[in-house]
């Protein structure tokens, strides 16, 4: 006859090694958690390193028709500035830090003036503008880790420029979805007597005809 007792006491012992050998997997997996003064120190290799709380945020060199947008927004925005002085147009690579474990970079952004005339990152915190151009490998990023770091910290505006939908999506620290611009971005901040409006017609790349 077939030892039953035999076979029960093998399938027990069996069955208390498992837990354990995958509990040892579990703890071999577990992630790194990045704080904004370890990724300071970071190889400075032609990626983009950022962290918002704990989780890493590496992107390559962004393609010609991203630094074209920048370039342009640049000009349409401290050509504003220059008029309406009520802060500092500045762009990536950068340091702006609101807590130890959140580093970011934004493509373009306004530092208040007070915080930009003292050239030093650790004084700038108050953003009046935040702007990503998105691309193929920043763009889950953009949209979800870096806007809930923007909302958090209560920058008033945040844009995300889509080159290939030739639209922009406009984020308040309030908001619960963005507001879509098609034709034109507007932006009115505290202190400035006029609006800065650009049409996005004159920052995009032009449409590539087909051949």
């Amino acid at each position: 006859m077939p030892d039953f007792a035999a076979g029960t006491a093998e399938l027990e012992r069996a069955s208390l090694r498992s837990p354990n050998r995958r509990a040892d997997h579990m703890g071999m997996a577990a992630p790194h958690y990045y704080t904004a003064e370890m990724v300071r120190t970071l190889p400075d290799d032609g990626n983009r390193y950022e962290t918002v709380h704990g989780e890493l945020l590496v992107t390559p060199a962004p393609r010609g028709d991203h630094q074209y947008v920048v370039t342009n927004l640049v000009i349409r925005v401290g050509n504003y500035l220059a008029t309406y002085p009520v802060g500092q147009v500045l762009l990536s690579p950068a340091d702006i830090s609101w807590a130890s474990d959140v580093l970011v970079q934004p493509d373009v952004f306004v530092v208040a003036m007070d915080e930009a005339r003292t050239l030093d990152w650790k004084r700038m915190k108050t953003l009046l503008l935040a702007i990503e151009v998105l691309s193929p490998s920043t763009s889950r990023y953009d949209r979800f880790t870096k806007r809930r770091a923007y909302q958090e910290f209560g920058v008033p505006w945040y844009w995300m420029v889509n080159i290939e939908g030739r639209a922009t999506e406009v984020w308040t620290p309030e908001a619960t979805a963005p507001t879509i611009e098609r034709e034109r971005l507007v932006w009115h901040p505290d202190g400035a007597a006029e609006r800065l409006l650009i049409p996005l017609a004159d920052i995009l790349p032009p449409v590539q005809q087909p051949r």
